[in-house]
């Protein structure tokens, strides 16, 4: 019998693991999507869970299995879902009534104010859906104008005339955002399940992807300063009155910043990346068609979240092109540096050239006068052996010194180059 991967059922299973839920008409969504601050994906994820089970322990609700990564089943009245992701954690409650204030903060309060202030990690948003059966056009209509801000409502039939779906993005006093879903009859309730956790995502990946919007105003200033000092030294470059070696150092400066910006920063433009495409994956898979002449979701993004996606690429190609641009700076400098240090070196090896043919001829000279001098002492020392021979040889002193004088002469020079050439 065959043997199965290790992971076959694990991953099997994971994709089923997140079904849509089941929503009855009328109802309400409570929806929280919680995120620590600084190095959210590295975090301690056992915090999230005992943040779920406190909850859950205040309604007396099961726990879910130990490791699981989403959660679902009653509480108290309402129907808790809880999922855990790479950054964020987010809860949605939902309710099979209608408040007769349209989004009551008081619905919120599934979630208690004491267990939210011990949340591990702050609030990326929240949002109250109202889930309500569309009557007629007029009616819907009415609602959109009185619920949301005109200037920012977006609306539009979903999933081949299932319903009708509206919110503003907008915060209310409540510190809530407000989608209303409006039911179309005979629309199953899984069906609605999907329009309204769609809206949960839509939302929930808006904000997180908003984010790498205000990392890059935070660099915006940092990266205008870096750019100008960029310049000004690659306009050294091309001066001579900078010193090389001072302005690589420079350039080598500027490079490690730039580096160091992109290595702290490439996992927030990564994951501004894929929340958007999950943004637009979420609301194209809504299938909008326009209702009552207003702008849909898609159109809404179009004119007021894209332009931000495309600024936070824009600051992600520019850190990069930056970071080359100082790159290929420094090698271009270190070029410059290691030809002058080259003609540095090959200036010092002429001059010691020079020095040594000069210390040659000062050796030559040395060594004529050498042989000069140790044969002015070895002629007189002969002489002075060779006197008493000089009357038998019928030679006076002058006379023998001068016939010694080339044969000495002679052998002192042989004996010199003898010596010369056993230390060579």
């Amino acid at each position: 019998m065959i043997t199965d991967h290790p992971l076959r059922y694990e991953l099997a299973n994971e994709l089923h693991a997140r079904p849509f839920p089941s929503l009855a008409v009328p109802g309400t969504a409570a929806f929280l999507a919680i995120k620590r601050a600084e190095d959210a994906a590295s975090r301690d994820r056992a915090h999230d869970r005992a943040h779920l089970i406190a909850l859950l322990d205040r309604y007396g609700a099961p726990h879910p299995q130990p490791g699981a990564t989403h959660y679902f089943g009653k509480l108290g009245r309402h129907l808790l879902k809880w999922e855990q992701h790479t950054e964020f954690v987010t809860y949605t409650a939902f309710c099979e009534n209608l408040s007769d204030r349209p989004f009551d903060p008081v619905d919120f309060d599934v979630f208690p104010g004491d267990w939210l202030e011990k949340a591990p990690g702050d609030r990326v948003t929240s949002a109250l859906i109202r889930v309500a059966p569309m009557a007629d056009k007029e009616q819907v209509v009415a609602h959109c104008n009185d619920w949301f801000v005109p200037e920012s409502l977006a609306s539009s039939r979903v999933l081949d005339d299932a319903g009708v779906i509206a919110g503003d993005f907008r915060i209310d006093p409540a510190g809530h955002l407000r989608f209303a879903v409006f039911v179309a009859p005979g629309t199953g309730a899984r069906r609605i399940g999907r329009i309204v956790t769609r809206l949960c995502e839509i939302e929930t990946y808006k904000s997180l992807s908003m984010l790498g919007f205000a990392r890059t105003k935070e660099l915006a200033v940092r990266l205008a300063m870096l750019d100008g000092q960029l310049t000004s030294l690659m306009d050294q470059m091309t001066s001579d009155d900078n010193s090389a070696d001072e302005t690589l150092t420079g350039l080598l400066r500027t490079s490690a910043e730039l580096e160091r910006m992109v290595a702290r920063n490439s996992f927030r433009f990564g994951a501004t990346a894929a929340y958007e495409a999950i943004v637009h994956d979420r609301i194209q898979v809504l299938r909008e068609h326009r209702f009552d002449g207003r702008q849909t979701f898609n159109e809404f993004m179009m004119r007021r979240y894209d332009p931000a996606m495309r600024t936070v690429k824009s600051t992600e190609r520019r850190l990069a092109a930056m970071a080359d641009r100082a790159i290929r700076a420094g090698e271009l400098l270190r070029t410059r540096v290691d030809v002058e240090r080259s003609a540095q070196n090959q200036k010092l090896l002429e001059s010691m050239d020079r020095r040594a043919d000069l210390q040659l001829r000062l050796q030559k000279t040395v060594e004529g006068l050498s042989v000069v001098a140790i044969s002015y002492y070895a002629v007189s020392l002969a002489s002075y052996a060779a006197y008493p021979l000089a009357g038998a040889l019928g030679l006076s002193k002058a006379e023998l010194t001068a016939a010694l004088t080339v044969p000495v002469v002679g052998a002192v020079w042989w004996m010199l180059r003898r010596i010369q050439k056993k230390m060579h």
